[in-house]
């Protein structure tokens, strides 16, 4: 009996917690919200907007200082919001990221005792019974999880091949933290969905579901080890790469048992340098790593921050690979479908050939931009952008003088601001990605210029886009071809069952007019398939002379039919 009113009593005082933790972050974000809206919005419209300019880096400043104690206080899912913020680098202010950097490290760690409750409990068994050693102290705490060293027992060691692994435990009661704090989020976001100054931007509720679909797939530790083998099997034949492997004997969905890859981390100069390894090398291949994720493979990891990646030295250096880029925690991986792939592809081919109309185009294909915009304006902008600064790393951009900067904000400011962008809801995590590749790779070189890294790879992918191209040429040719050779048989079928008909159809200047029309059309197709061949020949002579050639001199073929066909009509 005494037990039973103890578990009541627990039950009541976790509600009355929950219940406190969801208006803590509700009266945090509405107060937040009144502030921002009566320096942003309010003062200007009463010709104040320079009090609220006065003062707004103080405000910032102090806001991110709120959060942050808030963060490390709930802990759970504010956390995770913060590292969101903290990566945000395009669009928060420095005062807000600075102060929010350090909640990626800044996370309190949960008792052992906890964590082997809850670990026993989920692998059903003394942890001594399937470890030959665990260490109590923690190796990273992280927001829904910790991680401890622990050794495989040696039967276990043989049938596996590994000794030394990582064994992950979820925070204890993270799942209802969790829904907790995803309720509180989805009242913040149907708040922001009615301030026009957000919703012409984004859809605010779309963006915190996908945030919670990321959040759930965290805390099952399944799918992050079924993520794990995906990222592996992606980059298997590639040597740049490494990636720890599961004991599926000891994983569950709150337990995830991993070989120890633990290394250098990525951003830690003075350990590489130690080790004989440049920080200057490593930034360009780990960009271009994460190129490949986002703008090949289509699936990627969305959290690569530096207490995520390990810089491993070889054990046998070569001069070509002598240490690895090692990626761990894929409880965060984003998938880019093949459409928007496309388009962040042609996005990117355009950046490195300082294309404004096709980055305008590309924007516009990957849901940056309504279809209705006018862009004929973000175009001119754009141009004028890569003139100015195109092709400058951030070391460089620092260089420039500030009133550059202004005299451009004050001619195309306006025309950006006006033109309806939108955040579609599946960048959350790609924007995310590029934030932190961007941030690691400025870290280790300080005058990292990103334009290095994506020239090449954009020539690369140019390269593959010429091929898909005279593919999606021949395919068309073939079908036009295919549709000209059944068009004759087609339409005299259909004067068959005309003459055939109740109505008989003997009309011998209609069948005149049905022959002329079959030779225009024939005409036409011939004159479709003579430039589908002759673009073809042209795009791919550079990179292979012979068959460029010869699709150029077979393209004659239709040239000559088509010429046939419209002296025919005379």
């Amino acid at each position: 009996m005494t037990s039973v009113r103890q578990e009541k009593a627990k039950f009541r005082t976790g509600a009355r917690l929950h219940r406190a933790r969801y208006r803590r972050i509700l009266r945090f974000a509405a107060w937040h919200l009144v502030v921002t809206w009566w320096f942003e919005l309010f003062l200007p419209r009463i010709w104040l907007g320079k009090i609220a300019e006065r003062n707004r880096a103080q405000r910032m400043r102090r806001f991110a200082r709120r959060f942050h104690n808030l963060a490390v206080d709930l802990g759970g899912l504010m956390i995770k919001v913060g590292q969101f913020m903290s990566s945000r680098l395009d669009v928060l202010p420095p005062e807000i990221t600075a102060e929010l950097e350090g909640l990626q490290d800044e996370v309190p760690p949960v008792p052992f005792a906890a964590i082997r409750a809850l670990a026993e409990t989920e692998l059903g068994a003394p942890l001594e019974t399937l470890f030959a050693s665990v260490d109590p102290t923690p190796i990273a705490a992280a927001s829904l999880g910790q991680a401890h060293r622990a050794q495989l027992r040696p039967d276990d060691a043989d049938d596996t091949g590994l000794d030394a692994v990582v064994l992950k435990v979820q925070r204890p009661g993270i799942d209802e933290i969790v829904a907790i704090d995803l309720a509180a989020l989805r009242k913040v976001g149907r708040w922001l969905s009615h301030v026009r100054l957000v919703s012409d931007r984004a859809n605010a509720p779309a963006l915190v579901e996908e945030f919670a679909t990321t959040s759930r797939q965290e805390i099952d530790y399944l799918n992050e080890a079924a993520n794990l083998e995906r990222f592996a099997e992606d980059f298997a034949t590639d040597p740049r790469v490494r990636t720890p492997k599961v004991v599926w004997e000891r994983t569950t969905r709150q337990v995830l048992t991993l070989e120890d890859v633990t290394a250098i981390k990525i951003t830690d100069s003075q350990r590489l340098l130690a080790a004989g390894i440049d920080p200057v090398k490593v930034a360009p291949v780990f960009a271009e790593i994460m190129f490949e994720q986002l703008f090949t493979n289509g699936f990627f990891h969305a959290d690569p921050h530096p207490g995520n990646i390990f810089v491993t030295p070889n054990p046998e250096p070569s001069a070509e690979h002598p240490w690895t880029v090692t990626f761990i925690d894929f409880g965060m991986m984003g998938e880019v479908s093949a459409q928007t792939r496309s388009g962040l592809r042609k996005l990117l081919i355009a950046a490195a050939g300082r294309d404004g109309k096709g980055l305008v185009s590309a924007i516009s294909d990957v849901g940056v931009l309504v279809p209705s915009a006018d862009s004929a304006a973000l175009e001119r902008a754009m141009t004028e952008l890569f003139a100015r600064f195109g092709g400058m790393g951030f070391a460089e951009l620092k260089e420039v003088d500030p009133h550059e900067f202004s005299d451009f904000a004050a001619e195309f400011g306006d025309v950006v601001r006006s033109l309806p962008f939108q955040l579609p809801e599946n960048f959350l995590l790609i924007i995310r990605a590029m934030s932190l590749t961007s941030g690691v790779c400025s870290s280790l070189d300080p005058r990292f210029n990103l334009w290095d890294s994506v020239e090449p790879f954009a020539a690369q992918l140019l390269h593959d886009e010429r091929g898909n191209l005279v593919r999606d040429v021949a395919k068309e040719a073939f079908d036009v071809a295919s549709l000209t050779l059944r068009l004759p048989k087609r339409v005299d079928a259909l004067l068959s069952q005309l003459e055939e008909g109740s109505q008989t159809v003997a009309n011998p200047r209609l069948e005149r007019h049905l022959v002329r029309l079959i030779r225009i059309t024939q005409g036409g197709v011939a004159a479709v398939v003579f430039a589908a061949l002759l673009i073809s020949g042209a795009v791919i002579r550079a990179e292979d002379l012979v068959l460029g050639n010869v699709l150029m001199m077979v393209s004659a073929v239709p040239l000559l039919h088509s010429l046939w066909s419209a002296r025919s009509l005379r």
